[in-house]
């Protein structure tokens, strides 16, 4: 007698399984040893100026040891199950993109943030935990220190893990000017293969 189902059926437990390990409790993230940041809302600031991210887009940036930016790009992730494998995946594509990696130093120097824009409220959801495993494996992979995640919703901001935040900027505000007279930014990256890397992971 043979069941046809009894396979996928196991995979597909397997999969769920696999994708629920794949995620940092707060705790663990707490745990983590994550470096805070000096300036966040400057740090918070900068990436909505300089991406206007919405609802459903993440916006990876890689920090110099003074808190400078370096280099950053912004994706948007569709809409499926949290999994930090996949995450992973496309933050590395991003990373890579946009700056050289920094595995020939013994200790990493620069730092990697993410501010992903989300509906809801600033509480930590499972797909945070997903974001954050994925964000720590990157970081290891590309030779980078893991830093702070970031939650922007319509309430505000969030530094998850840290308990700092604010109202502006937020999911629905307009980006604010720049403080100084520097010259405008370079236009940021975006999409690309990030988003493939999404599409496909959803279409499986």
């Amino acid at each position: 007698m043979t069941f046809g189902f009894a396979p996928s059926s196991a995979a597909s437990l397997s999969s769920s399984a696999a994708s629920a390990t794949r995620m940092l409790e707060p705790a663990e993230w707490a745990a983590a040893g994550i470096p805070l940041l000096r300036n966040p809302r400057e740090v918070v600031s900068g990436l909505h100026s300089r991406h206007r991210p919405e609802p459903a887009t993440a916006v990876v940036a890689v920090l110099d040891p003074d808190e400078r930016l370096r280099a950053s790009a912004s994706f948007t992730s569709r809409r499926s199950p949290a999994d930090g494998w996949v995450f992973r995946n496309a933050l590395l594509s991003q990373l890579r993109r946009v700056i050289p990696h920094d595995l020939r130093r013994r200790t990493p120097v620069r730092t990697a943030v993410l501010l992903y824009c989300r509906e809801g409220d600033a509480r930590w959801t499972q797909e945070d935990g997903a974001w954050m495993w994925g964000l720590r494996d990157a970081c290891t992979l590309h030779g980078l220190r893991c830093g702070a995640y970031i939650t922007l919703t319509r309430d505000g901001w969030q530094v998850l893990g840290e308990g700092r935040g604010g109202r502006r900027p937020n999911a629905a505000s307009a980006p604010e000017p720049f403080a100084t007279a520097e010259a405008p930014p370079p236009p940021p990256r975006t999409g690309g293969v990030a988003s493939d890397v999404l599409r496909r992971a959803a279409a499986r």
